[in-house]
């Protein structure tokens, strides 16, 4: 398991070096996905139990990015697929050009699935683009269904929400049915996916998305 270290882009232009590195990625048939949310949501968890699912039909490798060690990419690891830490030098987001510097670093041969987990927080991630295919956030139940008022900017720029730890529901006061109100408002067009890694209700769901948005080589 590789640890690299990278800083922000240098580039005029980030938008334009995330589109290039999107059709890259697309031209070599890698679906890159864009993993945010805020610390302690169950990235990680979430990560596992996809990686644990669908390995044996496709190829997955996991950018684990963080301010310091390397405890998620170990665990990645260890599951069979292939994973590179990436240590931000104390910035709290990924760029495009840190995200070409991972995927570099990377051994994506027959890589068909590429998942960056990017550093754990609702504000800095939401706001630059890492030149991934789509946009994915976790929002969890203990953390209240008021975080899209909150950060309203997150929730705008994801494609999918994936609401997780839905088998506490008993424990946490989260009204799902405001939630969903409450960003759809924000983004009529992003998907919905509440699901419990733990006992996997509603991951079929997810999974089956995952299938389908997968960039054909």
């Amino acid at each position: 398991m590789k640890t690299i270290t990278v800083n922000r882009s240098v580039t005029a232009s980030n938008d334009l070096d995330a589109d290039a590195l999107r059709q890259e990625l697309k031209e070599k048939g890698i679906t890159l996905i864009n993993l945010m949310s805020s610390p302690g949501s169950g990235k990680t968890t979430l990560l596992s139990r996809l990686i644990t699912d669908l390995k044996s039909e496709i190829n997955i490798a996991v950018m684990e990015a963080d301010i310091d060690s390397n405890v998620d990419a170990l665990k990645i690891e260890s599951l069979g697929a292939k994973s590179i830490q990436v240590h931000t030098s104390g910035m709290c987001h990924m760029d495009a050009g840190m995200t070409r510097k991972s995927i570099e670093e990377m051994d994506t041969e027959n890589v068909e699935l590429a998942i960056l987990e990017n550093v754990g927080n609702l504000i800095c991630p939401a706001e630059f683009d890492t030149g991934a295919h789509k946009n994915v956030m976790i929002l969890s139940l203990p953390e209240g269904d008021d975080k899209p008022l909150k950060y309203p900017l997150m929730f705008e720029k994801s494609d999918v929400l994936v609401i997780t730890k839905i088998d506490t529901k008993d424990y946490f006061k989260f009204d799902m049915d405001a939630c969903k109100e409450r960003v759809l408002k924000l983004n009529e067009d992003i998907k919905i996916f509440p699901v419990s890694a733990k006992t996997g209700e509603g991951m079929d769901a997810l999974e089956g998305w995952i299938r389908e948005i997968l960039i054909k080589g």
